[in-house]
């Protein structure tokens, strides 16, 4: 006897499936720039959606799950979230995260890739921390520029901005990872380009400053 289709009940799988080495190649470009941005909260996302069974983590990464590290990260993102606001102090904290965010990024790639060849999971642990290197670079260039202005709302607003894009990247990934990943690379593009911008703002005004002193010095002599 052949059951009838109405009694059909669609099996739901609600195990996820680990990613592919390309999808996981992506992700983690996309999880390196968000980790360049804010470590603790990249570590703290992914630690909640593999805990919540949204992400099949590889098993060199399970320990990110772990409450203890997810409840460690959250921690340091809430003390993140208001040192990174206040001026002059939110430089302090960059240059002193430049040791953490960039060696972080690194570890998770080389961890993430351990599925694939040597050489392959050497490739990605460089370029995970070339990516991370490049998005705090560019976040540290900004935050100069931006610090001296007498308003602190801009610096709230980067901040703020920066907080949001590193959750929605990291979220992103584990669902569209060659999106997130193509969002990255636009976001390193602009970075590279704004770190140029503002290397040359600043070296100009040390220019016309050098010129100024100069130029008051022949006149008082």
């Amino acid at each position: 006897m052949v059951p009838c289709p109405c009694n059909y009940v669609p099996r739901i799988y609600t195990v996820p499936v680990p990613l592919p080495p390309d999808q996981l190649v992506a992700l983690m470009i996309a999880v390196s720039f968000a980790a360049g941005l804010n470590v603790y909260a990249t570590v703290a996302t992914l630690g909640l959606l593999s805990h919540t069974r949204f992400l099949d983590l590889p098993p060199s990464l399970h320990l990110l799950s772990n409450w203890g590290i997810i409840a460690a990260a959250l921690i340091l993102f809430g003390i993140s979230f208001f040192v990174d606001k206040i001026p002059a102090l939110d430089l302090v904290w960059n240059a002193l995260h430049t040791f953490i965010r960039i060696p972080v990024a690194a570890v998770l790639a080389f961890q993430a890739t351990a599925g694939l060849t040597p050489a392959e999971q050497l490739a990605a642990t460089l370029a995970g921390g070339a990516i991370a290197f490049i998005a705090h670079g560019g976040k540290t260039a900004v935050r100069a520029a931006v610090t001296p202005t007498p308003e602190p709302f801009s610096n709230i607003a980067l901040s703020l901005g920066e907080d949001a894009l590193a959750i929605f990247l990291t979220w992103l990934s584990t669902w569209r990872p060659y999106i997130a990943a193509a969002i990255a690379f636009i976001f390193i593009l602009i970075t590279l380009i704004l770190i140029r911008f503002v290397f040359r703002t600043l070296r100009s005004l040390r220019r016309r400053r050098k010129f100024a002193t100069q130029s008051q010095s022949a006149i008082h002599s």
